[in-house]
Parts: structure tokens; C-alpha cells; sequence
């Protein structure tokens, strides 16, 4: 009696959104995969670019909307390649910035899952560079920091060091929040409180290397304002600095 073979596990970052924007390992697993599992952040171009004959399989998770508990996408992970399929995870950006895939892989190794990390655009470079920002210049910004801006700043255990990042955009650095709409009113204000000087120039990309792209730009103390007045709504990354 032969004893079923485990799949692998592809951790596929599909990049900020432009399917022409994907790796061509991307490319060629999502053409040969027998099931994808799939972020709400992967943009629709690259799901419908999916064969007909691939099991296409939604668990995202949306700010405010329908979640898949991570436990269970773990899970179903795990079912589908001991099933003996080539399943490919695909998550918007990179798979190993803010997006889980450093969990995943924990979890199918512990489990005896083969899997492999493919990495994508993270929106993190992507976004300002399209908007035509360079996240690091040789005259103007040689550090880089990139944060996530789910978390709430004020509260007393935060993982983010609002002062240290405030240092580095003051010495000339670029921070990129993702994920950060909601929070923007206030992270701005977080690192106004650690000292940046209001004048700093801000600029949010929404849907970034999308036809619908939309940058809107201003600084720390007016970027809450013309966001809202021009109703930016994630995803959207935004770039803090000079």
C-alpha cells in the first residue's frame, strides 16, 4: 500500500498589486498549483490571472470585515499539502513583512510540512517608489524604517519606539507605515509628541501600482486633513520624511 506523498507549501508574495509586478516564480507556481490560498490584499488582476483548473481558495482578513482566524488558514494549510496537493499561500507584498509568513512557516514545520518562501514587492519600496519617491537617496535619506500602523501608539505596551522613530526621520530618514489609514490621526500625532517638526513632508499612496492609484501629499501637521478630504481609504502606505 503506498503511503501518500506531502505537498509542498508555497509562501508566495504576490506583490503590491499590478500582476505584471510578480516574481516569475510567482508566476509559474500559481500556474501549477492545485489549490491557492489567498490574502484579501492580493490584488484582483492576479487572482483572476489564476488557471480555471486551480482551486482558488479566499482567506483574507479585512479591517472591520469577514476574518479567517489565522489558526484555521494554519490549518487548512496543513490538511491540504498532507492531502498530498501543491499549495500555494499568496500574500499581497511579501509574505515575511506584516503578513504572517513567518508564522505559517512555523507552524507547517512543526507539523513536518516541506515549504518554500517566494518573495514578492513588499508596498513598503513599491508604493513610494511609483508616487516617485525614493524610499532611500544618496543626498537625502540613508536609513529606512518600516513599520505597520495597526497598533494603537498611545497604548502602554506598544512594540513600536515612537521616540527612536522619531530620531530617525529626524536625522533624515524615511519611516513607510502600512496598514496605517485608520491610525493615521494617530501616529502623526505620536510623532509629533516625540518631537518630529510638524513641516515634515508627508504622502499617502492609495492602491499603489493600480489604474486607480492615488497619491496625496502634505506634511505631519496637515497630511490628517487632506487625506480626509480626499477620502483615502486602505490599502494605503504612508512615507514620513524629507
Amino acid at each position: 500500500m503506498s503511503t501518500m506523498t506531502t505537498g509542498t507549501v508555497y509562501l508566495v508574495g504576490a506583490g503590491p498589486g499590478d500582476p505584471e509586478l510578480m516574481t516569475v516564480k510567482a508566476r509559474r507556481l500559481l500556474d501549477s498549483a492545485d489549490v491557492v490560498f489567498h490574502d484579501s490584499l492580493v490584488g484582483d488582476g492576479v487572482v483572476d490571472s489564476i488557471p480555471d483548473d486551480v482551486r482558488v481558495e479566499p482567506v483574507g482578513k479585512r479591517a472591520g470585515g469577514e476574518r479567517t482566524p489565522q489558526a484555521e488558514i494554519n490549518d487548512r494549510l496543513v490538511r491540504a499539502a498532507k492531502a498530498g496537493r501543491e499549495v500555494v499561500r499568496l500574500k499581497g507584498g511579501d509574505p515575511t513583512i506584516f503578513a504572517r509568513g513567518g508564522e505559517e512557516a512555523e507552524h507547517l514545520a512543526r507539523h513536518d510540512v516541506p515549504f518554500e518562501v517566494v518573495p514578492g514587492i513588499t508596498s513598503a519600496v513599491a508604493a513610494p517608489g511609483v508616487a516617485g519617491i525614493p524610499p532611500t537617496h544618496r543626498d537625502h535619506a540613508s536609513t529606512l524604517a518600516v513599520v505597520t500602523g495597526h497598533e494603537d501608539p498611545t497604548k502602554e505596551d506598544s512594540a513600536l519606539d515612537w521616540d527612536a522613530l522619531s530620531g530617525l526621520v529626524d536625522a533624515g530618514g524615511t519611516l513607510v507605515i502600512l496598514m496605517g489609514v485608520g491610525r493615521l490621526p494617530d501616529n502623526a500625532a505620536a510623532l509629533r509628541a516625540a518631537s518630529v517638526d510638524a513641516d515634515t513632508p508627508v504622502a499617502m499612496i492609495e492602491r499603489a501600482t493600480l489604474s486607480d492609484e492615488r497619491v496625496v501629499t502634505g506634511t505631519l501637521d496637515t497630511i490628517v486633513d487632506i487625506a480626509d478630504a480626499a477620502g483615502i481609504e486602505p490599502p494605503a502606505v504612508t512615507v514620513v520624511g524629507n
